[in-house]
């Protein structure tokens, strides 16, 4: 379960609780229906917008069924959205897997850096890649088209030098998120809404980029990794006025176009992406989990800079999980909220240290009630 768009019950509102989950659902059951068990780990929560698009432009639940109980819900029951919806958004998760994966391969990252992996993966990146290929077809989605936007990523990022234009590198991703958008708008039989998802879609992608690179600065430079800032010449706090702009540009597109319901898009493409760009470059400024950051390893050393400033109890020689026990220990994290709400915790697979995506709503974790009772109108300044 990948995606900026981390979700937090205390941030969406009890009446959107379940048709958020239905969403969720609906996306996992697609993956297991059509890609089989294992695609249900590509299930992705960015890839969710796709299914409240094309529910926000007709009837909400006009198409669902009951799903019966499953554990990561408590082996409740519930009402899952059905359609075109979740085959666009399973289609999506499909190709960012494949597209992950393939990096991961490339840069000898990773579980892929490790012997007799990379085969694995690359097996497991084209099988996901034709079940987004199959999935397409069905609902029409150019998949070739969008595929090619992901491939032709690297060969960009190749030529991008000293001064290069950040633009220019996230071109391919918005171009890509800009045409799955658009989709949304045909499968809904709303022609007049592909400019604005379209366009939508493109600051999406663009945002997702803007994030990514961000998150991974310190980590890439310590790696000696390529980071589309470092090789532009953006600083952090350019990127951050970037992505406010960004917002700005999807928040206009989004007005322009025609929903019967806005509430689950305003949810997701509003306040959680609001919440993604505080959680990573802070709220006011720089100060806790924002920058500089310093390395848990090696406290107050300036060239060694990592996510978080308080001081881990880490283990240098604390060895790698393999796949199966890290997939037990992500299993764990997941069901128990720790990954949410945990001041910090060990990383299924890396062992190193990682903080609760929700930790920083607020001042303190919004899972731990500040924000109940604001509903649409928190007053807790989250954003």
């Amino acid at each position: 379960m990948f995606g900026i768009l981390a979700p937090c019950t205390a941030r969406t509102p009890e009446e959107l609780r379940p048709r958020w989950m239905g969403h969720f659902c609906g996306l996992c059951l697609e993956l297991r229906d059509d890609a089989g068990q294992a695609a249900r780990l590509t299930t992705n929560y960015d890839a969710l917008t796709l299914s409240v698009l094309v529910e926000a432009q007709g009837e909400p639940g006009a198409q669902g069924r009951d799903a019966g109980p499953c554990a990561l819900r408590g082996l409740r029951r519930q009402r899952v959205t059905t359609g075109a919806g979740p085959r666009l958004a399973a289609t999506a998760s499909l190709l960012l897997a494949s597209a992950k994966l393939g990096d991961h391969i490339a840069d000898g990252d990773g579980l892929a850096a490790r012997r007799g992996v990379a085969g694995l993966a690359g097996r497991a990146a084209d099988r996901y890649r034709a079940k987004a290929g199959s999935l397409g077809e069905a609902i029409g989605l150019p998949v070739d088209r969008i595929a090619a936007s992901i491939d032709r990523q690297r060969a960009v990022e190749d030529a991008c030098g000293p001064g290069g234009s950040l633009e220019s590198v996230t071109a391919p991703t918005a171009e890509a998120t800009g045409e799955l958008f658009a989709h949304a708008a045909l499968v809904a039989e709303r022609p007049g809404n592909i400019g604005p998802f379209r366009a939508a879609g493109a600051a999406f992608g663009t945002l997702a980029h803007l994030l990514d690179a961000a998150e991974d600065y310190e980590d890439d430079e310590r790696r000696g990794a390529w980071n589309p800032l470092r090789a532009t010449g953006t600083t952090v706090e350019e990127a951050h006025r970037r992505a406010h702009r960004v917002l700005d540009d999807m928040k206009a597109a989004l007005e322009a176009a025609s929903f019967v319901d806005t509430a689950m898009v305003a949810l997701l493409l509003d306040r959680y992406a609001r919440h993604a760009v505080s959680k990573v470059f802070g709220s006011h400024g720089y100060g806790p989990n924002r920058w500089p950051r310093t390395d848990p390893r090696r406290p107050g050393d300036p060239e060694h800079p990592v996510r978080g400033d308080e001081q881990y109890d880490w283990k240098p020689g604390l060895q790698r999980r393999g796949f199966w026990a890290g997939l037990c220990a992500f299993t764990v994290l997941c069901c128990t909220c720790t990954m949410c709400c945990a001041e910090s915790y060990e990383g299924p697979w890396s062992r190193k240290p990682r903080e609760g995506c929700c930790r920083d709503c607020c001042g303190e974790c919004c899972c731990r009630g500040c924000c109940e009772g604001c509903g649409d109108g928190c007053s807790c300044d989250c954003s």
